[in-house]
Formats: structure tokens, sequence, C-alpha cells
């Protein structure tokens, strides 16, 4: 995959309604995640999902997420929804068709993965009987240690997403349940004092030194100015065993 930049990726995601996203979107987020897994309390029709992309307006990237999808639901659901990133949790996903970002979701416990270029980013969550939405935080010097390009998720909000920024230094975060009134709908201050903490938190962290992970913080490239790296670099791999 070549190589791509975007600024600090900040990501809501349980996303079944237009105010919802629109409020997301207004507050500077800069990804919206629909579920299509049909046993989560979040899931959203194809249908549905086409509607709220369609009438919200802006510069986001629009993610889907699968549990253990096949190939046939794959193609029929991003032929429907205006996806750019398809999200893959579970034990046995089908990849889906070139032409979409791939992040793979893992969880604390799972095993360090072999290097894949196709999987542009690992999404880090806690353990969930339902992947993921738990609300639950994991020890994030766990996820601090992990060598691939990661956007951390698990029981952040606007209270703790700045220390976890400050500890992991990933390149996005990722929130759903602790932004919630009731599963499904988003309280609308949680959703902004996240994402404004969030970018804060990422801006402070401008006068870091460049990465080792092959990801820069917002505005660190010389040459470029919107963004991280988007590419996955392959890690020297030790004898240590590794997991999240």
């Amino acid at each position: 995959m070549p190589e791509l930049e975007r600024p600090f990726l900040v990501k809501v995601c349980g996303i079944t309604r237009e105010e919802d996203a629109r409020t997301a979107i207004e507050s500077g987020a800069k990804a919206l995640g629909f579920n299509f897994y049909t046993k989560s309390p979040r899931y959203i029709s194809p249908e549905s999902a086409k509607q709220i992309v369609q009438a919200v307006p802006g510069d986001y990237m629009k993610v889907g997420v699968f549990v253990n999808a096949t190939e046939a639901e794959l193609e029929r659901i991003s032929a429907e929804v205006p996806l750019d990133v398809v999200q893959l949790h579970g034990e046995h996903s089908a990849m889906p068709v070139a032409g979409y970002i791939i992040w793979r979701a893992l969880t604390a416990g799972s095993s360090l993965p072999e290097p894949d270029r196709k999987i542009e980013a690992y999404l880090l969550d806690s353990h969930s009987p339902g992947y993921g939405g738990s609300g639950k935080t994991f020890d994030w010097a766990l996820a601090e240690r992990f060598p691939y390009r990661k956007i951390l998720a698990g029981g952040l909000d606007g209270a703790n997403v700045a220390e976890a920024i400050a500890t992991v230094r990933p390149c996005g975060v990722d929130a759903c349940s602790r932004l919630e009134s009731q599963p499904g709908k988003k309280d609308p201050e949680r959703v902004r004092a996240f994402v404004a903490a969030a970018l804060a938190a990422a801006e402070k962290l401008n006068q870091s030194p460049e990465r080792s992970d092959g990801c820069l913080l917002p505005n660190r490239s010389p040459e470029r100015s919107d963004g991280c790296l988007l590419s996955n670099p392959t890690p020297e791999r030790t004898d240590e065993a590794f997991s999240l």
C-alpha cells in the first residue's frame, strides 16, 4: 500500500442517527463508524448508514465495522454504502476487495500479528464478548509497546483521552459507548468534550521527536503538514513474546 498522510484521527463510532453524525463532524471528528454487526445494540442498516452519509457533508472517513464478515457481506454492504475504511473484528473475517483502507481490531490478550501490508492500522481495544463497545479501558502500557500503526479504543471519553494519547502516542483515537446517553444514542456534550480533548492532546505532542513507528504527529513533517503517515512499517521482531 502506498504511503498516505492524514491528520491525527479522531473517530466517533456506533453512529446510528444523523444528529449524532452531524455533532461529531462539526466538533472536529475526522471519522465516523457505522456498525453492521447485527447483534450489536449499535447496529445500523446499510440503507440508514447511506442516508446519514448523504445528509452529513464534510471531509471525514466513513468506516464500516464488520464482525466475522463473509466476502459476500463485505461486497454487498460496501456496494451500498460509500465507505472509505473497512474495520474488521472477529476471528475469521474475510478481506474486502481492493479499493478500501483496512483496519484490523485487536483486543487485550491478542498475540502480535505478523507484518501485513494490507492492514493500514490496528485498532487496539478492550476485550468484549460483543466485539467492542464495552466502555472499559485496558492497560495503555501494552498499547504503547505495540509496534505497528495503531488507533486506540476502549473506554475513552473527554476525561481520559488526553492521558491515553500522551501514554500511547497513537495515530488516532476511537470512542463509542462512553459518549452515549443510551446504546446507539450519543450525548452531544460528551461527543464535543471527547473530540476537543483529543485534538488538544494531539496538538501538545507536536513538539515530540519523530516517532519510531513510521507515523508523524500533526504538523511534525517539514515537507508535509497534513498529518500522520499511514504506512505500516515492519518492526524488528524479537524472541520476546508480545501480547496486548
